[in-house]
C-alpha cells in the first residue's frame, strides 16, 4: 500500500476568528492529498477530464483531532481505502510537524462520463490506473 505525504504550510486567510484553520480548508487539503497520490502512482486526473470523464465525491468524513494554526506546516497522509467497480474511498491523515494526529478523513468518489454523469468502472477506462489502484488499496475486497 502506498501512502502519499504532501506538506501544506498554513496561510493566515486558511484560519478564523480563533487562530485556528477554519473546518471547510481541511476539505481543500484532501484534494490536494488525493492529487499526489495519482500523481505519486504514475497518474494524471487531467487526462481523465481531457478523455471525458469525472470523479465527483460522493461523500466525504472528516473527524477533527487537535487544532492547526497559521505558520505551522501539516502533513497530508493520503492512501486507498478501498477501490470496487464503481467507488474509490480515500483514506487520510492530517499531522502536526511533530506528527501529532489534527485530523482523519475519507472520501469517496465515482467515476462517471461527463457528458451524461453516468458511472463506468475505472478498469474499463484505463486498466492500468485500476491494477494500480487494486495493488495499493489498504483494504481487500
Amino acid at each position: 500500500m502506498h501512502i502519499s505525504e504532501k506538506q501544506i504550510e498554513i496561510r493566515y486567510a486558511e484560519t478564523d476568528q480563533m487562530g485556528v484553520v477554519y473546518h471547510a480548508n481541511y476539505i481543500i487539503w484532501l484534494e490536494i492529498g488525493r492529487a499526489q497520490l495519482i500523481k505519486d502512482l504514475g497518474f494524471a486526473y487531467t487526462k481523465l477530464e481531457e478523455e471525458g470523464y469525472l470523479s465527483p465525491v460522493i461523500d466525504v468524513s472528516i473527524q477533527y483531532k487537535a487544532a492547526l494554526r497559521y505558520g505551522q506546516v501539516a502533513t497530508v497522509r493520503t492512501w486507498i481505502e478501498s477501490h470496487s467497480r464503481i467507488r474509490t474511498t480515500y483514506g487520510y491523515e492530517i499531522l502536526h510537524e511533530d506528527g501529532t494526529l489534527a485530523a482523519t478523513a475519507t472520501t469517496v468518489h465515482t467515476l462517471v462520463r461527463k457528458d451524461n454523469f453516468r458511472p463506468v468502472s475505472l478498469s474499463k477506462v484505463d486498466p492500468e490506473w485500476d491494477a494500480a489502484y487494486i495493488d495499493n488499496m489498504r483494504v481487500q475486497e
